[in-house]
């Protein structure tokens, strides 16, 4: 069955599993608190829809490597829910932090209830993935959950890392490329090394496995953030509904950036010179490019994917086994147009 067959089965499965858990009166308790949840999900309000939930990627990994590991993926269900919610829960209060205003093209849930509300409404979101979590006793065993349960503890705690990195990366004038990869394991692919874990063990995997499948995870994520650092600066913003200026205008640490300072080189020269502003993007793109930044991300890019994808061959030696994981990278990761 192809991707796209999966996907077709899955992700109405993923939206039922949260709403199950989301919207239930006996889960939480007071309307306007559920609707913080409902509308940050993309299920209500003004511009409601497909486009205001986000293509459920996280989910989509724990259960495809749920069926990679040789089980039904309903049985990943519940920790597809729970991977899910404590990713939103982490957009909710990024969107404070970094005072972002707009999320998938609409108000983010601080703009419309107030700060306050919308880090209890997070607080509230973070609690949910756990409880999501719990009916994993119901399609595999105790043993599971309590497995399954430190799993993803240990991602929420390397995920907020990551952001405590992130944030102090702002005011720290000096930073060196080896700075970079602690902030990126945390920020973006802990959570994808747990989702391609509980995958596995929902799907009943040794623990040699389930230890491929989370490498798997890690160096997807890797190779995911090192591609959107290239993308953030020389992908076709029409293309990848990308901006190609965002990132080199807030002064943003991303991997071509700090390559490119410890180049000492033209452009080290020109971000030490003082703002970049819009304007002056494709000549410092540019500088960038001649002092190796794009030609290492890429390398980088390149280097990752394979590991991830030698993890995989680990994790699932029959080939036609891991073809949906497969084509699951592919598009997560072939992105340059």
């Amino acid at each position: 069955m192809t991707l796209k067959n999966l996907m077709e089965e899955m992700l109405p499965a993923i939206e039922a599993e949260l709403k199950m858990v989301v919207s239930s009166p006996g889960n939480i308790a007071f309307p306007e608190l559920r609707e913080m949840l409902t509308y940050h999900l993309g299920w209500e309000g003004e511009g409601a829809g497909a486009d205001a939930q986000g293509k459920r990627i996280r989910p989509l990994l724990v259960l495809l490597c749920a069926q990679a590991a040789g089980q039904d993926w309903r049985r990943a269900l519940p920790a597809a829910a729970a991977v899910e919610l404590l990713h939103n829960f982490s957009l909710i209060h990024d969107d404070i932090q970094d005072q972002s205003e707009l999320r998938r093209g609409r108000p983010t849930v601080w703009v419309k209830w107030g700060v306050a509300q919308a880090i209890n409404a997070g607080d509230v979101m973070y609690t949910l993935a756990f409880w999501a979590l719990q009916r994993l006793e119901e399609t595999t065993t105790a043993q599971t959950v309590l497995r399954a349960n430190r799993c993803l503890q240990l991602a929420c705690l390397r995920l907020t890392e990551g952001q405590y990195l992130d944030l102090s990366y702002e005011t720290r004038a000096e930073l060196a490329l080896a700075d970079y990869w602690p902030m990126i394991q945390g920020k973006t692919s802990a959570l994808l090394g747990a989702c391609a874990e509980l995958g596995a063990l929902a799907g009943g995997a040794s623990a040699a496995q389930q230890a491929y499948f989370r490498e798997f995870g890690i160096k997807l994520g890797l190779a995911f953030q090192v591609l959107d650092d290239w993308l953030g600066i020389w992908g076709e913003a029409a293309l990848t509904g990308k901006s190609t200026e965002s990132d080199l205008v807030s002064g943003k640490k991303t991997l071509p950036v700090l390559y490119a300072l410890g180049q000492q080189g033209e452009f080290a020269e020109r971000f030490q010179a003082g703002p970049i502003l819009a304007q002056d993007v494709a000549e410092v793109a540019l500088l960038l490019k001649r002092d190796g930044a794009e030609a290492y991300t890429l390398e980088q890019a390149g280097r990752l994917t394979a590991e991830s994808q030698e993890a995989l061959r680990n994790a699932v030696p029959i080939e036609e086994n891991a073809a949906s994981l497969r084509e699951l990278t592919g598009m997560l990761l072939k992105r340059k147009n």
